[in-house]
């Protein structure tokens, strides 16, 4: 077959994920697209998926990716006339502990939170609904009513179908073998068969996504794992209609199949395939079946399946699929390449996801930016450390292994560290820190006293860390911590158009004179939350940025991609050559002052400024902020030298009881005083007026910033959601977030973030309340509240102000 020589969208991949996007991209754009499949359609792992369809994730937009997926699928076959083996069974999830039990609690609630139904049941309740189970081991059973079940390669092939009748081309047999790529944006692809120039290259090439990616410098951190399921013989007795299981405590799930089960599991010893290359011909292959391997699921499975001990078994299924290090698939523009997007790495659940990120992926292709909060799936999340694949391998396989593992609050993953690691980690290690990691930094997320073990026990009430971190958070409160946030991502923008570039990218007043601060958002073209960062200038044509760690290349590309073509301006990651210590607390101007030279006082250094001063031979460039509502600064400092400006802190404060503090802490502190945290508090989904940070966005501007017409557009109109906190006084009942919210007993929101404050002794949340008609303070604060946690309403104070005010050295709650 001859390929055109032009196409608007090339898109790689004839899986699921690729048939998806292009059906959504013929279909809902009219974009001129073509699809590249070097084998046949589902030829890669779709075919040999399982097929299981679940909606309910703990982010909101991607469970409503995964409800748009059953909302299609439903739907599909009337459109292309192809059937899509849609079957909405429900799901059952199986409890054989009280953790997990918890756990499903946390969940029904996170549901209600999400409009999605779920149902707490009996084990008697479960085994009416699935008679050849046994459930003498059962806690309880959730029941997810409109899950279900679905042919991977019938849902492709209508797809597909879609697609071609909305004018898209699909061509097999054809392989990409390379991009010709001018000045950071492809211009062509080359394929076996000649090649075609596009304007943008989607990338949705499954297990091949990562040397796909490859050819165009681009990192796309997958790892093949081999996934084994079992099809049995006809069972007796079970039902067509029989829901799918997922039982994680034994690590299994079942789905019925032509009268039989289909059954496999997430076994904690995995087996990835290869770190090399995947082989180009890999077409509709398996591996050897491996019994030996499959013995653990095989077991388990009889004991909640009896009948399987005397049915035969049909066939095993024992193919790669693509795992990801954090167990989340990969979404979006591609930092290294201006118009290459990926969709892969679907961690076993391609098919659920399939028809959502499809939809999702073909709108942020057209317009740039993704439709929704996609943070938690955005390829930006990942860094030059995900270049390493033995990291990446290791660190899969830890998360494919935990797959079905309880998911308790403030679980580290082990593998690969530590990785990156502050000059001060063997200082803070004597201090006893419990660390953390994030983008591959060793950062302290508390310290153990005397006497008690460094680590953290997973548990899903009360931790042991508890009494740690409200000690912690006090000293702050009353004396002088220090907090080493070194991980904190830093640029340098300079050149003559620097500052009208950051004026038009930034939302607040970036043209304050040299030597202030400007805490601003990034906005996208819907006026939403991209960003969330300090600008500070230090000359006319110098500014200093610092941004939040696993932030790090979300940033930066954002900031890169927004610069007009041709303007002067210059962009350095510097985030190695800088650490950071944050001093904080009532003290903290009598340690400053005791290690500098310079004037620290209120008078010369205001708040919202930044200054050069010397402390122990080094200059260190120190930033009048915080974060956790007391005096403080942060101090960014040569990194060769934060060892001896941390010593001379440390020594200097000896007389205020100078500490360093963890991240859990410095958490709690944030809670108290109402600090809004990115990827959780404020999202692309919001604004900052509906954040309550409308202050921090320039007015009568004219400056044209990104979002500026969409914040205008709705100016003077009612807000249809608020940001607000809330208190609770039961002391056993633990806020994570996603807590619904009701007011006057009716559903107006769920929890974004949730911890304790020690200082105000109770546990705060904070949450968006709707409202169609309009949010208004008297709306707030006219109604009852009520936070439903873990299934149980709990009575809660509303709070439309810091919960913890220090400059009247009083506490509200």
């Amino acid at each position: 077959m001859t390929l055109p020589d032009r196409a608007q969208i090339v898109v790689i991949g004839g899986g699921i994920i690729g048939c998806s996007t292009a059906y959504h991209l013929a279909r809902d754009h009219k974009a001129d697209v073509i699809l590249l499949e070097q084998g046949k359609l589902t030829s890669g792992s779709t075919w040999h998926a399982a097929g299981l369809v679940g909606q309910l994730r703990s982010s909101a937009s991607i469970t409503k990716v995964l409800k748009y997926s059953v909302d299609l699928y439903k739907r599909l076959d009337q459109e292309t006339g192809l059937e899509t083996g849609w079957k909405m069974s429900g799901c059952l999830r199986l409890a054989t502990n009280q953790d997990r039990w918890l756990e499903y609690r946390r969940l029904a609630t996170t549901a209600q939170s999400f409009g999605m139904e779920m149902h707490l049941l009996s084990p008697q309740e479960a085994k009416a609904m699935f008679p050849l189970m046994q459930v003498d081991d059962l806690v309880g059973a959730s029941w997810l009513p409109t899950d279900g079940q679905a042919s991977p390669s019938d849902i492709t092939q209508s797809l597909a179908k879609g697609a071609r009748m909305h004018g898209a081309r699909i061509v097999e047999n054809v392989r990409v073998t390379g991009f010709d790529i001018e000045q950071g944006r492809i211009k062509a692809v080359r394929t076996s068969l000649g090649d075609i120039a596009c304007e943008k290259v989607v990338n949705c090439a499954g297990q091949w996504a990562r040397q796909v990616g490859e050819m165009a410098g681009i990192n796309v951190p997958l790892q093949p794992v081999k996934h084994q399921y079992v099809i049995t013989e006809p069972i007796e007795g079970l039902s067509p209609d029989a829901p799918t299981i997922r039982d994680p405590d034994r690590r299994t799930y079942f789905k019925e199949e032509v009268g039989g089960l289909s059954f496999g599991g997430y076994e904690p010893d995995p087996q990835g395939w290869t770190m090399g290359d995947v082989p180009n011909q890999w077409e509709f292959q398996l591996f050897d079946d491996d019994y030996d391997h499959f013995e653990q699921h095989m077991m388990q499975a009889i004991e909640r399946v009896p009948a399987l001990g005397s049915v035969g078994v049909k066939q095993m299924i024992n193919g790669p699929e693509s795992f990801t290090p954090d167990g989340n698939f990969i979404l979006g523009a591609a930092p290294e390449c201006s118009n290459m997007y990926v969709g892969a790495g679907f961690n076993a659940f391609g098919i659920a996801a399939g028809g959502g990120a499809g939809w999702v992926l073909a709108q942020w292709v057209i317009d740039g930016e993704a439709p929704l909060d996609l943070w938690v799936v955005d390829i930006r999340r990942f860094s030059e450390m995900h270049r390493d694949r033995q990291w990446v391998n290791d660190r899969t396989l830890e998360a494919y292994g935990k797959h079905y593992a309880i998911g308790f609050p403030h679980v580290e993953y082990e593998s690969g560290r530590p990785r990156i690691v502050s000059p001060l980690y063997e200082r803070l290690k004597a201090h006893r820190a419990v660390f953390g990691s994030k983008l591959g930094w060793e950062r302290p997320n508390w310290f153990a006293p005397e006497g008690m073990e460094p680590r953290d026990i997973p548990t899903m009430g009360k931790p042991n860390w508890f009494d740690a971190v409200g000690d912690e958070h006090r000293h702050v409160r009353e004396k002088v911590g220090v907090f080493d946030q070194s991980s904190f991502a830093k640029y340098e923008v300079s050149g003559a158009d620097a500052l009208g570039t950051l004026n038009r990218i930034c939302a607040n007043d970036v043209t304050k004179p040299a030597g202030r601060l400007t805490y601003t958002q990034l906005l996208n073209t819907r006026g939403g939350i991209e960003a969330d960062l300090t600008v500070a200038r230090l000359s006319d044509d110098r500014f200093y940025i610092v941004t939040g760690t696993g932030f790090r290349t979300h940033d930066l590309a954002w900031i890169r991609e927004h610069v007009p073509a041709g303007a002067d301006v210059r962009i350095d990651d510097i985030t190695e050559d800088c650490g950071t210590l944050s001093l904080m607390g009532p003290h903290a101007r009598d340690v400053l002052a005791a290690v500098t030279s310079a004037d620290v006082s209120n008078a010369a250094f205001p708040f919202g400024h930044v200054r050069e001063i010397d402390i122990a031979g080094a200059t260190v460039r120190a930033l009048r902020v915080t974060y956790v509502g007391e005096l403080g600064w942060e101090l960014h400092i040569p990194i060769a030298a934060i060892g001896e400006v941390f010593d001379a802190l440390m020594q200097a404060g000896k007389p205020w009881q100078i500490r360093p503090i963890g991240y859990r802490a410095l958490e709690s502190l944030r809670l108290e005083k109402g600090y809004r945290a990115w990827g959780s508090d404020i999202t692309p989904n919001d604004t900052p007026h509906e954040a309550g940070l409308g202050w921090a966005v320039k007015r009568n501007s004219n400056s044209g910033f990104i979002g500026e017409k969409a914040l205008a557009a709705v100016s003077g109109q009612p807000l249809a959601k608020r940001f607000a906190g809330f208190t609770i006084d039961d002391p056993d009942a633990l806020l994570v977030g996603r807590e619904t919210i009701l007011r006057n007993g009716e559903p107006v929101g769920y929890l974004t973030s949730g911890g304790y404050g020690y200082t105000i002794g109770k546990s705060i949340g904070y949450g968006y309340v709707r409202n169609a008609e309009g949010v208004s303070t008297e709306f707030l604060e006219e109604g009852d509240y009520e936070l439903v946690v873990a299934a149980e309403r709990i009575p809660a104070k509303i709070g439309l102000k810091p919960f913890y005010d220090p400059a009247n050295a009083r506490v509200k709650a």
